[in-house]
């Protein structure tokens, strides 16, 4: 799977894991992806999107007919 939100477009980073020793070492600050289901109506049909928490809670402000004619502005596949 894919470890990119398709509304935010976050993706894993890396940092530096720095204990109280200071000696650093390199990690993976990973999103937190999920599968959705919604229903868009204006296009009657179901999509199945691979977003972040953070873009849950953007699809619950903005309302996901406004999300999915951005995605799909971007080219967005579903």
């Amino acid at each position: 799977m894919s470890q990119r939100c398709q509304v935010t477009g976050a993706r894993p980073r890396t940092g530096n894991s720095v204990p109280h020793s200071q000696h650093r070492t390199k990690r993976w600050f990973r999103v937190n992806i999920q599968k959705k289901r919604f229903y868009v109506p204006s296009e009657r049909r179901w999509i199945r999107v691979t977003l972040s928490a953070r873009g849950q809670k953007v699809v619950d402000v903005r309302g996901i007919d406004r999300v999915y004619r951005e995605m799909v502005a971007r080219g967005e596949r579903f």
